[in-house]
């Protein structure tokens, strides 16, 4: 079970989900461990706070996740720290922890200020054999890996690159003053694939921007629970939407709304695996068992339209059928139609080529015909009205 303090005052301000390296799908990947080494992992945040927390992950452990060591910093760029701002973090008072097998374990509250859109450095060491099961497979961020003890190095030396995340989950600030969080539960186009690594391009980045230079509507924060790859219905490459949304959505700190862009997958990933074919009848009473789940909490819900993908490729192969079109033709309808729903973000209409309305736009398109570019991630982020997160009166 997730040791979660009270979230009195606390708010999430970066996450990622949680994936199980060892998915079989479409092929076991090679062992990983770290062993007496340092691992540097840099997390963009949305808005900032007094205080922080870090939660660390073994949700897909089968042995305790032993933590010999964390600290938090503000990120100089690459793998450096900024000087003076260096911060232990523990445990219950201790500076290790373990972490049991399906687990997550929050920090205690450090105390270090951080500021809207900071780049934060969280370093953990690991002195024994740590088999790598708990991970956020696409990052988009350079983290950095390095033999020994090195949380409070300023700088590391000769480190290894990695791409994804390891056993960091979420970070949550403290603040006196009052915020709102947006969850986008998405696939890879919430997770950013198409945009450019290392420069925070994914649309619900560019949404927190937004939102921290508008200001009109108050403070809030925007959190990303996309996973590429990832399906309303099914498992493989990351959990199912509806297996994770209790984790992913509902468990994040001050969570106040909730951003569905999610379904894509389910459509096409049959042209890899035809009997993983779902009816859009079974998506839409997938999603809709999510959106009632967040009405019950009292979360806004969210929901966008899936986007064209018109001569889709993935992984070399076809993406696109006119069968699976029709699907996300009848999906959108339903999406439009539904009454239970806050909002409907028109992202379909938004990226669509005129010219061609079942393609995104060239100048949205990464290449792919499925992945928005970095230009494509914008114009999600900018067809959210901001008016959605104020206060009701």
């Amino acid at each position: 079970m997730r040791n979660q303090p009270p979230s009195s005052g606390w708010y999430a301000s970066w996450a990622a989900a949680q994936q199980d390296y060892n998915e079989p799908f479409p092929a076991p990947p090679p062992p990983l461990s770290f062993n007496n080494h340092t691992v540097r992992q840099i997390l963009h945040i949305s808005i900032g706070g007094e205080q922080v927390r870090v939660r660390f992950s073994n949700l897909f452990g089968k042995s305790s996740l032993k933590i010999d060591g964390a600290h938090i910093a503000r990120s100089a760029g690459g793998a450096s720290i900024a000087p003076g701002t260096d911060t232990e973090l523990k445990f219950s008072g201790s500076t290790s922890a373990e972490v049991a097998p399906g687990s997550e374990l929050w920090s205690d509250a450090a105390a270090l200020e951080v500021k809207p859109e900071d780049n934060l450095a969280v370093s953990v060491f690991l002195a024994s054999e740590t088999p790598v099961a708990t991970v956020h497979s696409i990052a988009l961020q350079t983290q950095y890996v390095v033999s020994g003890n090195a949380l409070s190095a300023e700088n590391l030396a000769q480190p290894e690159e990695r791409a994804s995340y390891y056993f960091v989950s979420g970070l949550d600030v403290q603040r006196s003053a009052q915020a709102r969080v947006v969850v986008a539960l998405g696939d890879s186009i919430t997770d950013g694939v198409g945009t450019t690594p290392n420069t925070n391009h994914r649309w619900p980045d560019i949404l927190s921007r937004r939102l921290q230079a508008d200001g009109s509507v108050g403070t809030v924060s925007v959190v990303n629970a996309g996973i590429a790859g990832g399906r309303i219905l099914t498992d493989a490459i990351g959990p199912k939407g509806v297996g994770r949304f209790d984790r992913d959505v509902l468990g994040q700190s001050g969570v106040s709304h909730v951003v569905f862009v999610l379904g894509i997958n389910d459509i096409g990933f049959p042209a890899f695996v035809p009997d993983q074919v779902v009816t859009v009848e079974q998506m839409t009473a997938g999603v809709q068992s999510m959106i009632d789940k967040a009405k019950a909490r009292g979360v806004k819900v969210l929901v966008g339209t899936l986007l064209p993908f018109k001569n889709a490729q993935a992984v070399g192969r076809p993406y696109y059928l006119p069968e699976f079109e029709a699907k996300r033709q009848a999906y959108n309808a339903w999406v439009r139609s539904n009454p239970g729903i806050d909002a409907v973000i028109d992202f379909d209409k938004a990226l669509q080529d005129p010219a061609d309305p079942l393609a995104l736009l060239p100048a949205y398109d990464s290449g792919d015909h499925l992945h928005p570019s970095d230009k494509g991630a914008e114009a999600i982020a900018n067809a959210v009205e901001l008016s959605l997160f104020k206060v009701a009166p």
